[in-house]
């Protein structure tokens, strides 16, 4: 049965009502709604390849083997343009296929994992604790309690500190506005802790913009808890105060009041039902789907600038090529195979990096939609398979719905180590737990030496709307603030970044409910307790992609905002201390 995996006493999360949701919501079925109340209930419990970057970037192992392709230099660098052209990337990029592998100093990474070591232990001894305050009358805000004392790396914003001089981040300026407005909102307030609290001092040496800042977010934070308590009229009239004080070209606290206003609008009219919606969220969801997929400039300077998918894409390769060192034939298992770049960066590695001859590589890319992108990138794959001389076979699996997914539709070769990459793939089957259960049986039959999973880390998949809201508050703010430091504010490619991707997450999370809410987000807790129903078990991403991460944080001007940290042996990739997406590895016992 679907909910067999969810039923054991260990991992059972049930028991948590959620009391917003009407008592015969169907997700299609019984069966299927016990799933789905595992996932939202286990989080309330627990509470998106730069080809340049090559030339700087080399995987450990063994010294490189030698190949000469079929090619001439200059014909591989002209057909290497030609590719680098239709991926979107910038014509002055240059691409080193014949430069030597760095190698690494065994102390280097020595030292890096015992400075990890270290810094997860001082993490785990200062780890803040949730405030407790008796505020019923806001629910809202009751999970932000331990982030309202993160406003600096000792939990105290001085304002008389040098760093103080720059002005408020957004993530900053949410959370100064969340105490302010716990503090306003009832007398029992008066009882929250908040050591070197801000409130009593900050703004007589802050600027306008700052004190404004904090306002509009105390106006969005009023209009949510309206809105929570249905109280839509009221709602509305503080959001259209946030129309006139926003925009989605302004600072980042100016962009994410303006797209989570949007969403309260949105909220709203669903909720008095001034508007049809059936049928929206999907719609939505395959388009995003489809533009995320395609090499476009938005996306490939999203890549090139902001240091998350470049993190995850070496770290996740350098743990594949870990598990495959010794393999003739490699197959990949692609679940969403988007542009492909990831596995370009295999290729080379593939070449450099092994002691004996590559007979084939082989990947298969999964897909339910879009499958002229998806040949693209497969015709893209084979001339960079060409250029680089590896044996290589590209195929398609195209599906109507994941429930199709079935063993016998891959080639499978007993001599060839087999790999599963899904990377955001998972969570778009929260929505409907049954697909996930029926992939992840298929997956399990298959048995990887290796599953490498990349997921968003954090909860917006709570059945409530008052606990969704603060984890995308705080999410959002974090990830404005990421584009702040690392794009042009006046980047039409942000613009689109920021409207497509963002805005319509933040959207679809606080606005829809039930099948319509289709981004669901949990955390790696939460997916560990899943995984393990399959006898999946976690291992180590490998020191040396640790050392991988570390390196391409260091690459970009803005890498030392973003955070490395690690959950067991889950690579937590943040923003300034905020958590935006995980990296783990699993096998099957």
């Amino acid at each position: 049965m679907a909910s067999s995996a969810f039923a054991s006493a260990e991992h059972s999360f049930y028991g948590v009502k959620d009391k917003l949701s009407p008592s015969n919501r169907s997700y299609g079925g019984v069966e299927e709604e016990r799933m789905q109340i595992l996932f939202s209930e286990a989080e309330d419990w627990g509470e998106s390849q730069d080809i340049s970057s090559f030339s700087d970037y080399r995987f450990h192992g063994s010294d490189m083997m030698k190949k000469q392709a079929p090619f001439s230099e200059y014909q591989r660098q002209e057909q290497l343009q030609q590719l680098l052209s239709d991926y979107g990337l910038l014509d002055n990029l240059q691409y080193d296929i014949a430069s030597p592998p760095i190698q690494t100093s065994l102390d280097e990474i020595a030292k890096f994992s015992r400075i990890s070591t270290e810094l997860q232990d001082i993490i785990e001894a200062r780890k803040d604790k949730p405030f407790q305050f008796p505020l019923t009358s806001l629910e809202l805000l009751k999970n932000c309690g331990s982030r309202l004392r993160r406003l600096s790396g000792d939990g105290v914003l001085n304002p008389n500190t040098e760093n103080n001089k720059a002005e408020l981040s957004a993530s900053e300026t949410m959370r100064i506005a969340s105490a302010k407005f716990i503090q306003s909102s009832s007398v029992a307030a008066v009882d929250l802790v908040l050591p070197g609290h801000p409130h009593d001092y900050h703004f007589s040496c802050s600027s306008e913009d700052e004190v404004r800042n904090v306002q509009l977010a105390e106006i969005l934070l009023g209009a949510a808890e309206k809105v929570g308590c249905q109280q839509f009229d009221a709602a509305s009239k503080l959001l259209n105060q946030c129309d006139e004080l926003c925009c989605n070209t302004g600072n980042p606290v100016e962009r994410v009041v303006y797209y989570i206003s949007e969403a309260l609008r949105e909220k709203i009219d669903r909720e008095t039902g001034r508007i049809s919606i059936k049928g929206l969220g999907k719609k939505m969801n395959l388009d995003l789907d489809e533009d995320i997929m395609r090499p476009s400039p938005p996306n490939m300077l999203n890549h090139q600038l902001v240091p998350f998918s470049q993190i995850q894409q070496f770290s996740a390769i350098q743990t594949i090529m870990e598990n495959v060192a010794r393999a003739k034939k490699v197959h990949v298992v692609d679940f969403g195979i988007w542009s492909g770049v990831q596995w370009t960066v295999l290729m080379q590695a593939l070449v450099n990096q092994r002691e004996c001859s590559l007979e084939l590589l082989k990947i298969t890319a999964i897909g339910t939609c879009s499958q002229q992108v998806i040949e693209d990138t497969g015709k893209r794959l084979e001339t960079f398979a060409r250029l680089f001389n590896v044996p290589f076979s590209f195929k398609i699996i195209m599906l109507q719905d994941m429930l199709e997914l079935k063993e016998d539709l891959f080639d499978l070769d007993e001599e060839e180590s087999f790999v599963v990459y899904a990377r955001f793939l998972l969570k778009t089957m929260i929505p409907r737990p049954e697909r996930l259960e029926s992939v992840m049986k298929v997956i399990k039959k298959l048995n990887p030496c290796v599953m490498v999973v990349t997921e968003v880390e954090s909860n917006h998949n709570s059945p409530a709307f008052t606990h969704r809201f603060p984890e995308v508050l705080f999410y959002y703010s974090a990830y404005f603030d990421c584009l702040e430091e690392c794009m042009e504010r006046d980047d039409e490619n942000r613009t689109v970044l920021e409207s497509v991707y963002l805005g319509q997450g933040i959207r679809t999370i606080l606005a829809a409910e039930g099948e319509e809410r289709n981004i669901r987000n949990i955390k790696i807790d939460v997916w560990r307790a899943f995984f393990s129903r399959f006898g999946m078990v976690e291992v180590d991403l490998g020191t040396a992609s640790l050392y991988q991460a570390n390196l391409m944080v260091k690459k970009f001007p803005c890498g030392s905002s973003c955070t490395l940290d690690m959950n067991g042996k889950c690579l937590i990739i943040g923003w300034k201390g905020t958590p935006i997406h995980s990296l783990s590895a699993w096998k099957f016992k």
